[in-house]
């Protein structure tokens, strides 16, 4: 019996869990329609804040009030003529030159101002027929007129030179005392400074803008190595002095005395010019003396 009970209360146990599980399940499903349709409860929200709850201070904002200009692309410089010259070839000494007096400076500061220019470069031969200490007895400004002569301030073009007015400008001072003659005979371009007669031998480089030409000798302007001597200054003009006038006492005497008296040749005058006397000046004032004397001892005897 003991056995039999002992059995069996599993089995109740069991029975009476799968009861209440069904049970559970039949009330769930029997729900209403609405109820398993309404909306899940949500939970409430914050109220909105209102001017007043905004904080004081704003953090700034990273958009500038201005937008800035687009980015300028940079300008191309213009032709960099010592790495030309140096690119050719020949010209070592001419480039020396222009980096020692800075003209190379003058040369960049016109390219890209004007981009405009032609240069006649003398070659490292050209320098080489020079006389001996040519350039060291010059003194910096003179050195700087000398490379400044080979610069002409605007681009002319192999074709172009036929049709150049004489003297041609250069950068040097002025073509009075360095005037620069070109000339054509055909395809040949003849250039002359007074001093230096030479031809272009060869294009280095040109572009419509620069132009660079290459020259066998050395242009030697007339105002460095032959200067022209300035003109004598006028001589002043004399100045005429008055004619001293005829003293009183010589002119009362000579109108006192006749045609009819005689005067020693010693005492003769010579007032034409009323500036000077003939003969010993004490001579001449015993004389007139004498005259007067006369004069007088002749009117008193014509009195008596």
């Amino acid at each position: 019996m003991v056995k039999l009970l002992l059995i069996s209360f599993p089995i109740l146990l069991i029975f009476f869990y799968h009861c209440t599980g069904t049970n559970a399940v039949v009330r769930s499903r029997a729900q209403s329609p609405s109820e398993a349709q309404a909306p899940a409860k949500t939970s409430p929200q914050a109220p909105a804040q209102t001017p007043i709850d905004q904080p004081l201070v704003q953090a700034p904002s990273l958009v500038p009030l201005v937008p800035a200009p687009p980015p300028k692309t940079p300008e191309p410089a213009g032709p960099n003529v010592t790495k030309i010259l140096e690119k050719a070839g020949g010209f070592s000494v001419f480039v020396r030159l222009l980096r020692n007096t800075q003209v190379i400076n003058q040369i960049e500061n016109q390219l890209n101002n004007s981009n405009s220019l032609t240069i006649l470069a003398p070659n490292n031969a050209a320098f080489s027929g020079l006389k001996s200490g040519t350039l060291n007895s010059l003194n910096a400004e003179q050195k700087v007129q000398l490379l400044q002569f080979h610069l002409l301030p605007t681009y002319i073009a192999t074709t172009n030179f036929e049709t150049v007015s004489n003297p041609v400008r250069t950068q040097a001072s002025d073509t009075y005392d360095y005037p620069l003659n070109i000339t054509t005979t055909g395809n040949i371009v003849n250039i002359s400074t007074g001093l230096v007669n030479t031809t272009i031998s060869g294009t280095v480089y040109s572009d419509n803008q620069l132009a660079i030409y290459k020259v066998d000798k050395v242009l030697l302007p007339l105002g460095i190595f032959a200067p022209t001597p300035k003109p004598p200054a006028p001589s002043p003009t004399p100045v005429k002095k008055p004619k001293k006038e005829e003293s009183s006492s010589s002119s009362s005497s000579s109108s006192s005395l006749s045609s009819n008296d005689e005067i020693p040749p010693a005492a003769e005058l010579n007032l034409s010019d009323g500036t000077s006397l003939t003969g010993n000046r004490i001579s001449i004032a015993v004389a007139v003396v004498a005259a007067i004397f006369l004069r007088f001892q002749f009117e008193f005897s014509r009195t008596v």
